[in-house]
């Protein structure tokens, strides 16, 4: 299969709002009540799969397989996060995202994101095999 209406120069936008369940504090590091780490990651996969998730046929997926970033600065509880992914190379199935992030002060994330297009069912089937074993 092609996927020849996944180009590099793809862009697409999500903003978020932290919450209190978006903290550090909420990840274990209980004196830190900023924003997590690993909540910026997800948010990080959840846009870029938006980047592409429109332009992929029924029964086909993306999966994250390497995260790269920088988190450069600490945002409150309450204050907005925008984050922007562009998808910048297609090697086959295997997409890499330039990802930045901004709260509304700074800049606070940049790096890339890799994430391979899969075939949902096959795919599940295999991880249903694993699990067997």
């Amino acid at each position: 299969m092609e996927f020849n209406n996944i180009v590099p120069g793809m862009t697409y936008e999500r903003e978020y709002i932290v919450e209190e369940s978006d903290t550090a504090s909420h990840f274990g590091n209980d004196k830190v009540p900023v924003f997590a780490s690993p909540k910026l990651l997800s948010w990080i996969e959840g846009t870029a799969i938006g980047t592409v998730a429109p332009f992929l046929p029924d029964g086909w997926e993306t999966v994250g397989t390497t995260f790269d970033f920088k988190h450069l600065a600490a945002t409150p509880v309450g204050m907005k996060v925008r984050v922007v992914t562009e998808l910048t190379e297609v090697n086959g199935k295997l997409l890499t995202f330039a990802v930045k992030a901004y709260d509304e002060v700074d800049k606070i994330c940049e790096g890339t994101h890799g994430r391979a297009i899969i075939d949902l069912k096959k795919f599940l089937s295999c991880v249903n095999e694993k699990g067997k074993k």
